[in-house]
């Protein structure tokens, strides 16, 4: 299949209910994982705060959700007055200035033209995002075209989607607790979000980045069937 006719994904249109439990699970996932799954959740941050490099001055975080990985950074005045938090749904937006007022926030989408000069940030943070995209390819363009080609690093975690592990965690975790709150079924849910398997995500980062270093979790082996999450280490082409 050709990069053309694969993308942007075409998602099926959203009831205006369906809509509304969209942005409602989305926060309200984002305050239960921290506290229920907080293994899993520290891997997907701390990877990113450990691989960063030494001295960034700074950052543009996409999917910035409600704040949650800021939590786990120690940030000097300078790096948290150029921190810039990007998220799609304003409900997220407005919880990260809440509670974080120095952050720069901005509302808007990763796959249109970023409001950033080229060339503009040490660090780009991607957690759990690159799986949501249907036009993932143009997101891709857009980091590149933003990060610093002089040691600017793509910091990213990514599911292991399709996988047995990943599988079976859902289930008893996001699923569940879905179908508890909605008392519908996930699917329909799921199918919007998780769009990108980990192969289709790598074959397109591969594109304009290069991947340094990887990370497989819980188990330090390179599948993805066994395995919850992929941390990446990338560096512009």
């Amino acid at each position: 299949m050709s990069v053309a006719s694969k993308w942007p994904k075409v998602l099926s249109p959203l009831t205006e209910e369906q809509r509304r439990i969209s942005d409602d699970f989305m926060k309200h996932w984002h305050e239960v994982l921290p506290s229920r799954f907080s293994v899993v959740d520290r891997f997907n941050h701390l990877y990113a705060v450990r691989h960063s490099p030494p001295g960034f001055r700074t950052t543009l975080e996409i999917g910035a959700g409600s704040g949650e990985h800021l939590r786990y950074e120690r940030l000097t005045p300078e790096q948290e007055a150029n921190y810039h938090a990007l998220d799609l749904r304003e409900n997220m937006g407005a919880q990260i200035r809440n509670q974080f007022p120095r952050i720069r926030v901005t509302i808007g989408d990763c796959q249109e033209p970023l409001p950033f000069e080229d060339d503009a940030f040490d660090r780009i943070l991607a957690i759990h995002v690159l799986e949501h995209l249907p036009n993932l390819p143009a997101a891709v363009r857009q980091m590149h075209r933003v990060i610093n080609k002089r040691g600017g690093v793509l910091l990213s975690v990514i599911p292991c989607e399709g996988g047995l592990a990943y599988g079976f965690r859902r289930r008893i975790s996001a699923q569940r607790i879905f179908e508890k709150r909605y008392k519908q079924p996930y699917r329909w849910f799921i199918e919007r979000e998780h769009l990108n398997r980990p192969g289709e995500i790598l074959e397109e980062l591969d594109r304009c980045f290069r991947v340094e270093q990887r990370r497989f979790f819980p188990l330090p082996i390179p599948m993805t069937w066994c395995n919850l999450c992929i941390g990446l280490r990338l560096v512009p082409r």
